[in-house]
């Protein structure tokens, strides 16, 4: 039997991010996200719901997202889901779903502890100056070929 496991999600933080290191020194990032669903119900009425992911990340990823996210910033994560379980000090058996992101891609504009230049982020994480995006001239209607 075949298995799969990937997550991709678009929301906002819901915390500033909290670094830490494991003892042989690699870098663990924990954020929460929150993620907007909008729908309109069966009686006409428009409706919200959001869903909060709490999120993992390790390595030289971790140090990139802890230095230029904050709370309330937008983020598209890639991942997969991760099931912990532990005990609690009363003794009690506790578990929870996380998101081990293993991608990311800034989303929106500025970043929290950046110096105000407009950059963007490849899909493993390193922060690249961003290119000027190319102006297209408008299209007639002689240049639909339909």
């Amino acid at each position: 039997m075949a298995n799969f496991n990937k997550v991709m999600l678009i929301g906002n933080l819901t915390r500033d991010p909290q670094l830490s290191y494991t003892p042989n020194q690699t870098a663990v990032v924990d954020f929460g996200m929150a993620i907007n669903r909008r729908w309109t119900g069966q009686d006409g009425q428009s409706r919200d719901e959001t869903c909060f992911v709490d999120c993992r990340m390790f390595g030289k990823r971790a140090e990139v997202v802890n230095k230029y996210c904050k709370k309330g910033n937008p983020l598209f994560v890639e991942g997969r889901l991760t099931f912990d379980s532990w005990q609690a000090q009363d003794g009690t058996k506790r578990s929870k779903l996380r998101v081990t992101v293993e991608n990311f891609e800034f989303l929106g504009g500025g970043r929290a502890g950046g110096d105000g230049q407009d950059q963007a982020t490849d899909s493993y994480g390193a922060a690249t100056a961003a290119a000027p995006v190319p102006t297209q001239p408008p299209v007639g209607d002689d240049d639909i070929p339909f």
